[in-house]
């Protein structure tokens, strides 16, 4: 399943989402693909997309998750890769 949380996240003068799958990164790159969303924005586990992207993963069928459930799936699915590991 893809999730996605909220655009809270600020950079680079726009606003965040995380998009996950808790099923695999396969699932994940596909998704991120039919989305627009370029793989330089694949950051270790997640792709960090722009709030413009956030209405559109919904319709693609992204499942909308606060961002503590968001990791706590990825997490238990096994697909949570920490930072200090790479």
């Amino acid at each position: 399943m893809i999730l996605v949380d909220e655009p809270l996240w600020p950079a680079r003068g726009r606003l965040w989402s995380h998009l996950v799958s808790d099923l695999s990164y396969d699932e994940l790159h596909v998704f991120a693909e039919m989305l627009g969303a370029p793989r330089r924005a694949f950051d270790r586990d997640h792709y960090d997309i722009p709030a413009f992207r956030f209405q559109s993963a919904l319709w693609l069928g992204a499942v909308l998750l606060p961002s503590r459930e968001l990791a706590s799936r990825l997490r238990a699915a096994g697909l949570r890769r920490p930072k200090h590991l790479y």
